[in-house]
């Protein structure tokens, strides 16, 4: 950890002149690769060397040829955070400076350590011993002493974060361009201020999709090339606007009243229907009604990719009313952002309004699930095309939540047996079932928008319908 002393006599010009040294080795390297093509990787794609020695040296060559480019990009990537560090340091420093003159403005004066006190001094005797007899002196000179501190501790913790982003700049982070701890020849972040963002995901995914919408889109593109897989398991593509909340109060208050006889009896014919739905096919309404009467209350989570694949309305409703709604409007956010970056690839974090949905009565989903909201979320990737043109793309996913209780003026037919939604609503009100929250997200769909389709799919895979309600990963729908 840095001290005062330390943060208030650093030379900071060193960094400058190293950036420059950096630039300048850059410059070498640039100069190498120049030579290295002319008059060494050329000789194995001139056409006039030939034979097994040729192709065993091509690959090599190329591999070497590589590493020049990536030292360039390594050498002028440490050159810029070296620059935007002396100027990061510089303010910094500058805050601790500006602390010490308050400080001493209020009477202190501060020792090599950062201590400070009352500086005795510049009071005249009287005052001096007034001051010394204030019980208050010590908290006082302790809150100037933590504000100093504070001023310190933050010069150190981007010192910290200076030092993540110089060891990752010069990581080879590639374990496919034939070298292992080459140089690294990833693409620069924008800013020093970017690369620490970068590196910041928080571990909590519920916060993951704000981190996200906060980086620069140059430098979330280059965080899906490099970490994409990882990026969107931990919730890159989540819903950040919308937050979802149940739509009523339902069967109200959980357990209380004592359940009667006929309350047992409404349990049993519900068991009943939970046991009949898997003997009839609606084994995702048989599945929702055992978790009602599991009494937990937990959230359950929706199987939204066999969602999809068993209700056309469904993904009738995600092509219309929310990819064929934005996606014109999502394209030309992104192509303006790719413009903006100079053509340097950009990704831009998308999410359409969120709408309620009715099922037709009849389909499995309608008892499974019925009314219920939906939107898309995902990221548009804009990057050059090999034609020099701008290759634009939507990765998505689908969200849906819903609230399982039941609705005053229906009810179930069980064969000659009606039992209205009255009745269901009992046994939550009675401890013998409860009420709970469901909500799911489909896995990643891709959708290509270089050149806008007339109509977009909803791509989708059949999930497969083995096992019964008592197998929790016969729809992925585990309790969280």
């Amino acid at each position: 950890m840095l001290t005062y002393h330390e943060v208030m006599t650093t030379d900071l010009g060193k960094l400058t002149t190293a950036a420059t040294a950096w630039d300048g080795m850059a410059d070498k390297f640039e100069t190498l690769e120049s030579t290295y093509e002319k008059k060494v990787q050329s000789t194995t794609t001139s056409g006039i060397w030939l034979g097994q020695a040729q192709q065993v040296a091509a690959p090599n060559f190329a591999v070497t040829r590589n590493e020049y480019d990536s030292a360039q990009i390594q050498a002028r990537t440490v050159a810029m955070l070296l620059r935007e560090a002396a100027v990061l340091f510089s303010e910094l420093r500058g805050k601790v400076k500006d602390a010490v003159t308050e400080a001493v403005a209020a009477g202190m004066k501060v020792s090599e350590g950062g201590i400070a006190s009352y500086d005795f001094s510049k009071a005249d005797p009287q005052e001096a011993r007034a001051i010394r007899h204030d019980p208050d002196l010590p908290e006082v000179e302790r809150s100037w002493t933590r504000r100093i501190q504070q001023a310190v501790d933050a010069f150190d913790e981007a010192d910290n974060g200076v030092k993540l982003a110089l060891v990752d700049a010069v990581t080879d982070t590639n374990f496919q361009d034939g070298t292992f701890g080459g140089f690294n020849g990833s693409r620069p972040y924008s800013s020093l201020k970017e690369a620490a963002a970068a590196e910041n995901m928080p571990k909590d995914r519920s916060k993951v999709p704000e981190w996200w919408s906060r980086l620069d889109p140059v430098t979330r593109a280059i965080l899906l090339e490099e970490r994409g897989d990882e990026l969107r398991k931990a919730g890159v593509l989540d819903v950040f606007h919308y937050t979802w909340s149940k739509p009523d109060e339902g069967a109200g208050a959980f357990d209380v009243e004592d359940p009667t006889a006929r309350d047992y009896w409404i349990l049993a014919q519900a068991k009943l229907l939970e046991g009949g739905g898997d003997a009839v096919g609606q084994n995702g309404a048989s599945r929702n009604m055992s978790h009602y009467l599991s009494a937990t209350g937990k959230p359950l989570t929706v199987d939204v990719d066999r969602f999809l694949h068993d209700e056309p309305q469904l993904g009738n409703s995600i092509r219309t009313n929310h990819l064929e709604l934005n996606q014109q409007a999502w394209r030309q956010q992104a192509l303006e952002a790719y413009q903006q970056s100079g053509g340097k690839p950009v990704a831009i974090p998308v999410e359409s309004r969120a709408i309620g949905q009715q099922l037709k009565e009849g389909t499995e989903w309608y008892h499974a699930i019925n009314g219920h909201q939906q939107n898309v979320s995902g990221v548009v990737t804009v990057t050059p095309g090999d034609d020099g043109k701008p290759k634009v793309a939507l990765d998505y996913q689908v969200n849906v939540w819903d609230r399982y209780n039941w609705d005053n003026g229906k009810g179930i037919d069980l064969g000659p047996v009606h039992i209205p939604d009255t009745d269901m609503q009992r046994l939550h009100k009675t401890g013998l079932a409860q009420e709970f929250d469901m909500r799911g997200s489909s896995s990643v769909r891709h959708q290509d928008l270089t050149v806008l389709p007339s109509s977009t799919p909803v791509p989708d895979t059949d999930p497969g319908r083995d096992g019964t309600r008592k197998d929790p990963d016969r729809t992925r729908e585990a309790n969280r």
